[in-house]
Parts: C-alpha cells; sequence; structure tokens
C-alpha cells in the first residue's frame, strides 16, 4: 500500500493553471478544528484508513501565525497482517498566503521506513530536504498536505471540461509535476450521501501497480468546502476506491444531495 494514500490525497491538489501563479479565493475554506476521515477498500475489503486535521499552531515562521496540519494513514484488517503502515505527514502553512514553511513526513511501510524534513524558503524559492537543496523558478511549489490544502481555496468557476491543469510538487529528491484533466460535475454516492461534485482524472505513470490504461478519478464537493468525498483507481488487478468517512468541525455546512441510509 506503499504512498497509496498519499498518492490519492495529493490528487486532490488540482488546480495549478497551466504553472502560472494559483490564484485562490478571499475566503480560506478550512478552518481549525477540521477533521476529515477516510477509508480506502481493495474491492470489499477495507485496506487502509486515513485522518487529516487542522490545528492552530503556536509556531511562526517569518513571524507569521501558521496552520499545522497533520495527515495519518494506516493499514487495516488483512492488509495490515501482511503489510503494515504507519504514516504521518505534516505541513506548517501560512495562515494568509497559504504557502508552505515546513513538511515532515514520517512512514513505516513493513520492513521499509523513511524520514524528511523540509523547508520551504519563500523569498530565496529554495527548497531544503534530506536529500539537498533544490531552487525553483516559479511562485508557488508545495508538499503534498499543503498542495491539497491550498487547492481548496482556488476559483474553480473558470474551468472548463477537458481543460489540462498542472501542480508542481515537492517529494524527497525534487520537484515533480502532475498532470489533471478537468471532467466536468457529477452527483456521487459516497458513505456519507450524495453529493454534487467535481470531477477530476490525474495522470497517472504505468509500471508496478499500474496498468498502461488505468484510470484515477477523483470528486471533490462542487460548495465551499472543496473536499474530496471520493477517489477511485485502477490497478494491475481491481481497483482501490477511496471515501469520506467523517468530516468534523467545517468551516462551512456539509450538505449532501441525501443522507445514506444504507
Amino acid at each position: 500500500m506503499r504512498k497509496y494514500f498519499v498518492l490519492i490525497l495529493a490528487c486532490c491538489s488540482l488546480q495549478n493553471l497551466f504553472a502560472q501563479d494559483l490564484n485562490k479565493t478571499s475566503e480560506v475554506a478550512f478552518k481549525a478544528g477540521e477533521k476529515l476521515s477516510y477509508k480506502m477498500k481493495y474491492g470489499f475489503f477495507t485496506a487502509a484508513e486515513a485522518n487529516i486535521r487542522v490545528e492552530d499552531s503556536p509556531t511562526q515562521f517569518d513571524n507569521k501565525p501558521t496552520f499545522h496540519i497533520i495527515a495519518e494513514g494506516k493499514t487495516a484488517g488483512t492488509f495490515d497482517i501482511f503489510y503494515k503502515v504507519r504514516n504521518r505527514y505534516e505541513s506548517y502553512i501560512d495562515k494568509s498566503t497559504l504557502l508552505p514553511y515546513f513538511y515532515a513526513e514520517n512512514r513505516r511501510e513493513s520492513s521499509y521506513k523513511h524520514t524528511d524534513k523540509v523547508t520551504f524558503d519563500q523569498e530565496r524559492k529554495t527548497i531544503t530536504a534530506a536529500k539537498g537543496t533544490f531552487p525553483y523558478k516559479g511562485n508557488q511549489v508545495f508538499d503534498f498536505v499543503s498542495a491539497y490544502y491550498f487547492a481548496r481555496c482556488l476559483d474553480v468557476s473558470k474551468l472548463h471540461i477537458g481543460q489540462k491543469l498542472d501542480l508542481e510538487y515537492f517529494l524527497e529528491d525534487g520537484i515533480h509535476t502532475m498532470n489533471i484533466t478537468y471532467a466536468g460535475k457529477e452527483r456521487i454516492k459516497c458513505s456519507m450521501g450524495t453529493f454534487n461534485c467535481l470531477k477530476f482524472n490525474p495522470t497517472i505513470i504505468p509500471g508496478r501497480i499500474f496498468r498502461k490504461d488505468s484510470k484515477l478519478y477523483l470528486w471533490i464537493t462542487d460548495d465551499n468546502n472543496r473536499i474530496p468525498v471520493k477517489a477511485h483507481v485502477e490497478v494491475i488487478v481491481g481497483s482501490l476506491t477511496m471515501e469520506l468517512t467523517s468530516a468534523a468541525g467545517l468551516k462551512y455546512p456539509l450538505n449532501p444531495v441525501s443522507k445514506e441510509t444504507d
């Protein structure tokens, strides 16, 4: 299950318009105290669980207040017996610009272990991590966690179906770009009900896990919260589905079209 939750949640960070600076709305879509929980299923089996929360941080960077965002993921059920995962990701972001100052990850995936501490210098446009210092040219490069929360605050009203989007993010050994296609609006059902959503199709690289024709789809609420409620990705054998299972402390009410009663 290595990086599956990180991959899918990263794809929630969708809107870097053609490598130009990202323009966020005047209102931040989240607040301290927000908690989101997800389950990932392989067929009918729950394979993993994840929780993401936002906290007010006493730590300041450049004398500016920050949000502290923590994402934790772990395997569940039978998967936890054969391939135990205990991952934790943290990001400190500016409360005004929502750009990252510091990112840390602690991954324990079976016998594999990895830790990293990443510093973003917004003035010098450099990123310092365990594997070195990496300069960047644009004004906005994110880690996975900060990208997700920044993206929730973007104006998507002018997107058109088929529009190609790019997202720049830092991971381990450098700065990477993820390509995403906007697929329109769709009403989607998940464990918390049925929601009006925006649908996206991030490009994935075929290999050991993904087929050449594998598709990844992501559905985000078409409201002021902009939270992902469902994702679906095809793998070599079968598929993985991620669903929102609980949401607390939201800045805006979460209003499903209908609630799940099964």
